[in-house]
């Protein structure tokens, strides 16, 4: 049935302390879905999938490097994935040598690859739901397009929350205007504030401590930001420091003015709101970013 490879999906075990981001096994299954749209019968060879791999744990993951070696073998575990080597079924572990010398090669189980092929929308839901428990809104598009799915639209409000019994709570739907009132249409990095009459454009709530690790939707944990810098943002790019200053990632290069002024001018810049009467970042949430999305040391400034 679709209801159980959902609720399978939703409960993908993951290595989790103090809010830690471990989202290997999701990227993974959601590199096997994309690679399954366009080959159902394909497998996916260790040592030719690897890189693919370690972009997506680079470019996604967490700041700490970490190994694809590592939900190749795991993933098994969960009853959506089946590895399979030189030797037979079975994997021989979360060896890279190992994985890579046995010609090891994983796919989706024959169960699961059966119910995508006789329920086309499963194959969506699969993915929308792995986007909602894992990732922040603003990356999904850039994320499917990584992986070779086509973009999900935006799911029931219900359907994550009827298949993540853990969150114990609900999404609430007021945050955006809660937070861009609370930073009074302003980029609370840049300070941009456009319009189109009175409906502000290119503004958005973004949460500090994301949502699928327990970020609430609570002011605290918002910030107004323009789309570039809630992009970056979630990217790990910036970041909120010491005195509600915005950090710049040594990472981050870029060269022209535009990325200059954008960018790399930002280091030490204070935040433009919240007004006053309004808690700013909660604490909690801003080192939690700081330790879990933030990429790199911060660049000094002046």
């Amino acid at each position: 049935m679709v209801t159980d490879w959902l609720e399978r999906t939703a409960a993908l075990r993951q290595w989790a302390r103090g809010g830690a981001r471990a989202p290997h096994k999701p990227l993974l299954l959601l590199y096997a879905l994309g690679r399954f749209q366009r080959d159902d019968q394909e497998e996916l060879r260790y040592s030719a999938v690897e890189e693919d791999l370690k972009g997506l744990l680079a470019e996604y993951g967490p700041p700490h490097r970490t190994t694809p070696a590592y939900p190749f073998h795991h993933l098994v575990g969960d009853g959506v994935w089946e590895v399979r080597t030189d030797r037979g079924p079975g994997s021989p572990g979360t060896g890279v040598r190992e994985l890579r010398a046995t010609g090891a090669a994983g796919r989706l189980v024959p169960e699961l690859r059966a119910a995508l092929r006789r329920e086309p929308s499963l194959l969506g839901r699969i993915t929308r739901l792995l986007l909602d428990q894992h990732f922040p809104p603003s990356l999904h598009a850039e994320l499917c397009e990584a992986v070779g799915l086509e973009p999900q639209p935006e799911s029931e409000p219900t359907e994550t929350e009827r298949y993540s019994p853990a969150r114990g709570q609900r999404r609430d739907r007021r945050m955006r205007e809660l937070v861009l009132t609370a930073y009074e249409y302003q980029c609370a990095f840049c300070g941009y504030d456009g319009r189109i009459g009175a409906v502000p454009v290119g503004l958005e709530a973004a949460h500090v401590r994301w949502w699928a690790y327990d970020g609430p939707d609570d002011v605290d944990n918002g910030l107004c930001l323009c789309s570039l810098h809630h992009k970056l943002f979630d990217k790990g790019v910036l970041g909120v420091g010491e005195g509600h200053r915005v950090l710049v990632s040594q990472r981050f290069v870029g060269h022209s003015p535009a990325a200059r002024a954008q960018v790399t001018a930002l280091a030490g810049r204070p935040l433009t709101g919240p007004q006053p009467g309004i808690r700013p970042i909660a604490a909690p949430h801003r080192a939690w970013h700081l330790t879990q999305v933030f990429h790199g040391t911060p660049r000094p400034h002046g």
